[in-house]
């Protein structure tokens, strides 16, 4: 398969939405419908990347043609839903955490199976039980003392803290892949990543989401339109997702498609609803 494994990391608050809630959230995020875990669709990123190409014969061999000759030529290019991977947690120490769990980085692993050019740990950290964490062993600043024994508080939820060696590998290899040459944040993933029982990830991607009270102002007389208050869901900053970009050739190359994409990703994007409000400010990192 050719496959880049790409990483988006949240800069501000990202909402790729549904269109309309049918509970208290009026504007929800997109989740996958099976499991509830958040994901931005792939037609969203391949969206921002062929509007962010100037040049218009390299888009359309790339991403295809334009919804007028939408039937003259598939594109070279296919993304795949970016899922969950790392969610930015408030923790009594450390100020966040950023929390996966062993589902989240089996999916990953499976997702590389097939790509040479990437080397993820083989080994995932089996918990043992609902009431703790894995920690990475290299200077974590999540642990706190309470009741004799080291712990991590994740909002409301106090985890026995286990420091692990998979946990250290994950760690370092995500560090690497997101941020690169950056010793400072490949430190700060060393210190943050905890994973947790599949069934608290599960009570967090719930709760620990971004919710904002929105209103629209009468410009005329500068108060709130009546019936105009509306709640919105937001990944939060910090928040780590990841999917594939795979290429075929259809009118370009396989080198010319890759290119194209790590050129377009070289700045951040703004991806998702609300770009006016400075929401969804992304960085994308190709592997």
């Amino acid at each position: 398969m050719d496959a880049k494994l790409l990483f988006l990391h949240v800069l501000s608050p990202l909402h790729a939405g549904t269109g309309q809630g049918v509970g208290v959230i009026d504007l929800p995020i997109a989740r996958e419908k099976a499991t509830g875990i958040p994901f931005l669709p792939g037609s969203s990123l391949k969206g921002v990347l062929r509007d962010r190409c100037t040049d218009a014969a390299l888009r359309e061999r790339v991403f295809g043609p334009d919804s007028a000759n939408a039937d003259k030529h598939a594109g070279s290019v296919q993304f795949t839903d970016l899922r969950l991977l790392l969610l930015p947690v408030r923790s009594l120490a450390g100020v966040y955490a950023w929390v996966t769990s062993p589902l989240l980085l089996r999916r990953l692993l499976r997702d590389t199976v097939d790509l040479d050019h990437v080397s993820p740990p083989g080994s995932v950290p089996v918990l043992s039980g609902l009431e703790v964490c894995v920690v990475s062993e290299a200077g974590c600043a999540l642990t706190v003392t309470l009741d004799g024994g080291e712990q991590v508080v994740l909002e409301d939820l106090e985890l026995a803290a286990e420091k692990s060696a998979d946990a250290l590998l994950w760690a370092d290899w995500l560090g690497a892949q997101l941020f690169h040459d950056d010793s400072y944040w490949q430190d700060a993933m060393k210190s943050r990543l905890c994973i947790v029982h599949d069934d608290v990830f599960g009570f967090l991607v719930e709760t620990a989401t971004e919710i904002t009270a929105r209103i629209r102002l009468d410009s005329n007389k500068k108060t709130v339109v009546r019936g105009a208050l509306w709640y919105e869901e937001a990944l939060p900053a910090e928040t780590v997702l990841s999917g594939l970009a795979v290429a075929a050739e259809v009118e370009s190359t396989i080198g010319e498609v890759f290119a194209t994409v790590q050129a377009l990703a070289q700045e951040s994007l703004q991806v998702g609803g609300n770009a006016t409000v400075g929401r969804g400010l992304c960085r994308v990192r190709v592997s």
